[in-house]
């Protein structure tokens, strides 16, 4: 097996040269990572650092999950120094200039031979992967470097291939670690099975301590809140096609109704797209409003800006976290793709919430469902009929959002458990 994955390793450079020829994100993750690991070494070589933590996440979310233990390294453990590795441009492209690590680079290919120069170049102390994201020689060569590696925020299916019959060789990563903490029992559990029980520590996800910062930290923006004033508003965030094809079809139902929309991607092309999606409703892009208009003079704005506009498209990157403290409903994107997006950024500010179909591996979204505090829609007539009990009975509306609040509040405090273990080597 060891083999195969290797020689999988080997081929894979020759698949994402091809694709590259035909996608950007392929592009951008084959030429982030030409010269890497001699960047790499000069960079860390100028810096002198003896005492190194690399932290790796596959994507954005896994990097929200990593920030609230990135963030007290940075502030609190003296003397060291922080690498972040992505996997994925989305990732690297929207954190490269993170100033909450010394150091943000794409992983490189998990060849034995990269790994090991990687290693060498990095000599990292401490090894922090989030949630599952994998990669066996590297972590075989941090595990013989003698560096401490820890798993966060993981959980776990059934139905992966740790548990499997062939799965050994990929047990043996979970087994090189020296704390593997889970999100929840049913994760511990599907561990024990392959004997794997003393290192496990079960304490939740620490997205939840990241979205309650962020709310407590939440940007106020005068221009959306003079847009939503005195509407039922909608904000619908990380939307794809699909999504916004029935919201706009839903929103024909509710004349009153105000619509803010921040896609996934924000591309001239999808841009262009969501104004022919919900041009019957009027559409008026952020950026064509000042983007610092003081509260005071948000008044003075020209009324075309808003008259006749029922749609307000969020054409920028990095405030959908703040704008749901301006929604009355929030509609999840992603539910009929790969999967819906985060949840937790609209429900700590107690909004209740609707997302497709596809939620079943995630377990917030479960998990509020079950707290009858989200809803999961597959058509138009089942969106329309959640939201058009929450626009006629206030009191449901309420009790749905507070139940998400609720539900946010009682899992806080995962990274403040992980912190306590981590500081037995750090301080």
């Amino acid at each position: 097996m060891k083999l195969l994955y290797n020689i999988g390793m080997w081929i894979a450079p020759v698949i994402v040269w091809a694709g590259s020829l035909f996608s950007r994100k392929l592009k951008l993750f084959r030429e982030g990572r030409k010269g890497l690991i001699s960047l790499l070494r000069q960079r860390i070589s100028e810096s002198g650092a003896k005492n190194i933590v690399w932290f790796h996440c596959a994507s954005v979310g896994e990097f929200e999950q990593a920030r609230p233990i990135i963030e007290w390294y940075k502030g609190n453990a003296e003397g060291w120094k922080v690498l972040l590795t992505f996997f994925s441009p989305s990732g690297y492209e929207l954190r490269k200039n993170y100033n909450g690590a010394d150091w943000v680079f794409y992983l490189p290919i998990d060849t034995p031979s990269n790994a090991k120069a990687f290693i060498e170049a990095v000599k990292p102390k401490m090894v922090i992967f989030t949630k599952y994201d994998l990669w066996y020689n590297f972590i075989e060569q941090a595990r013989l470097s003698g560096a401490k590696l820890y798993l966060i925020s993981a959980i776990f299916r059934g139905d992966q291939i740790y548990f499997k019959w062939y799965g050994g060789f990929f047990r043996k990563m979970l087994r090189s670690f020296n704390n593997i903490f889970v999100q929840d029992i049913a994760s511990y559990g599907l561990l024990k099975s392959i004997d794997i029980t003393e290192e496990v520590i079960v304490n939740g996800d620490t997205r939840f301590d990241r979205v309650e910062k962020i709310a407590g930290e939440s940007k106020q923006f005068a221009v959306i809140e003079e847009f939503v004033k005195g509407s039922f508003s909608l904000v619908a965030g990380s939307s794809w096609q699909p999504d916004d094809a029935l919201i706009a079809e839903v929103m024909k139902n509710f004349p009153k109704m105000k619509l803010v929309v921040a896609p996934h991607e924000i591309h001239k092309e999808r841009i262009e797209e969501l104004s022919e999606i919900y041009k019957e409703y009027g559409v008026v892009n952020y950026s064509e409003i000042r983007e610092d208009v003081e509260r005071e003079l948000v008044s003075a704005l020209p009324h075309s800006h808003f008259d006749g506009k029922r749609v307000l498209v969020i054409d920028c990157l990095g405030i959908l976290s703040s704008l749901y403290r301006y929604a009355d409903f929030a509609y999840i994107g992603g539910g009929f793709g790969a999967g819906i997006h985060n949840t937790l950024e609209a429900a700590v500010y107690g909004v209740p919430l609707a997302f497709g179909p596809k939620y079943k591996k995630f377990k917030e979204a479960k998990d509020l469902i079950a707290a009858n505090g989200a809803v999961s829609v597959s058509n138009v007539s089942e969106l329309y009929q959640i939201l058009d009990s929450c626009v006629k009975e206030p009191l449901l509306r309420s009790q749905m959002g507070q139940r998400c609040r609720e539900y946010v509040e009682h899992h806080l405090g995962a990274s403040e458990q992980i912190i306590e273990v981590l500081k037995e080597f750090s301080l």
